[in-house]
């Protein structure tokens, strides 16, 4: 294991640093963010980098953005889109290199920090017993057990962060967000004022959706869910939609419409849209899936739903952030029942706590 001192290479003088992560998961990078906070307080004048997939990079590729100066979209489809990669990715001179290896080891991720040229490259060199096979071409790196410490997914990210003497406080993490910008602000204004006129109303939102099917809540909870939540609340209710969630929603919109409630699917709209909705909702109740860590990170009053992950691991991050874990690894083992009740609560506490 290597922590770099002070003294170690002038990396106190870094002006140009690179992080890559060109996973596609959107949970991963937004559970990224408290770390940037962390590089970006350390060096607080350098020019910060991320590499990301042509899935993740738009959450956090904004002006607004505090944390980060420019992302680049690694898209690999096609001769002319890596060309393009390249040369913009080139085109900078690189002090220091950091793969943040929190879930999954990415040799590609770590070629690319390679070639970039930073003389300072730090990652894991491995994961509980999983050995990083590309360890050889970091500088600074240390084997780390996660796991047993049962710690989340931002620690761990600040864990690799706090190898070069990155780090932020608790309160500090409390602070970290999704910045968003006047015009996405202003578009999250139009749409409540056009979708949700009576103010006297709560909005609930819903992410039934997954890529991984074992994270899936079925459909027919959120249906008997929605509907006692109805009866109580009479919200304002639609749904998140990502691009292969079309049946759910549909299945759920339908079974409502029987008994007469009223539920929309929003609306195709960018991450960061999404983002401005989701901070002015009353309630959000997401599977385990990235919709719950773009909520948690606009500070919005959101509800995970965890089967086979771990809340510990991946739940929401905010002070209003809050989970359901099943007692097996079944998400379906989570009664309805159970999750009103706890959502019934939850709201309560919240109402206190704004008095």
């Amino acid at each position: 294991m290597h922590i770099m001192k002070n003294s170690d290479n002038n990396f106190e003088r870094a002006k140009n640093i690179l992080v890559v992560r060109q996973h596609h998961q959107l949970g991963d990078m937004l559970c990224a963010l408290p770390m940037f906070a962390a590089i970006r307080k350390k060096f607080p004048h350098a020019h910060i980098t991320l590499i990301a997939s042509p899935v993740s990079y738009k959450v956090l590729n904004s002006k607004a953005n505090p944390y980060i100066d420019e992302v680049i979209n690694y898209n690999k489809q096609g001769v002319h889109s890596l060309l393009d990669f390249f040369n913009q990715f080139l085109s900078r001179k690189y002090d220091i290199g950091i793969v943040p290896s929190t879930a999954s080891i990415s040799r590609t991720s770590h070629y690319i920090n390679y070639i970039s040229g930073a003389k300072i490259r730090v990652g894991v060199e491995s994961v509980e017993n999983k050995t990083n096979k590309s360890a050889n071409l970091l500088t600074i790196k240390k084997k780390f057990f996660w796991d047993e410490q049962k710690l989340h997914q931002t620690e761990r990210n600040l864990d690799i962060a706090r190898l070069i003497g990155c780090d932020i406080t608790n309160e500090e993490k409390k602070n970290v967000r999704l910045i968003l910008d006047k015009n996405e602000i202003a578009y999250a204004d139009r749409f409540c004022a056009d979708n949700f006129p009576d103010k006297s109303r709560p909005v609930f939102a819903f992410h039934a959706g997954a890529a991984k099917v074992q994270n899936r809540w079925s459909k027919d909870n959120f249906v008997k869910l929605i509907l006692t939540l109805h009866e109580k609340y009479n919200p304002y209710i639609f749904l998140t939609s990502g691009p292969m969630d079309g049946e759910i929603h549909n299945y759920i919109k339908h079974k409502l419409k029987i008994h007469s409630v009223d539920c929309e699917i929003i609306p195709k709209m960018t991450i960061r849209e999404t983002a401005s909705i989701l901070s002015r909702v009353s309630l959000y109740l997401s599977n385990d899936t990235g919709p719950m860590h773009v909520a948690a990170y606009v500070n919005a009053n959101v509800i995970g739903l965890f089967g086979p992950t771990k809340g510990y691991e991946w739940g929401p991050v905010n002070p209003r952030g809050a989970y359901i874990e099943s007692d097996t690894e079944n998400i379906d083992d989570i009664p309805a029942d159970k999750v009103y009740n706890f959502i019934n609560n939850y709201l309560k506490k919240n109402k206190q706590n704004a008095e």
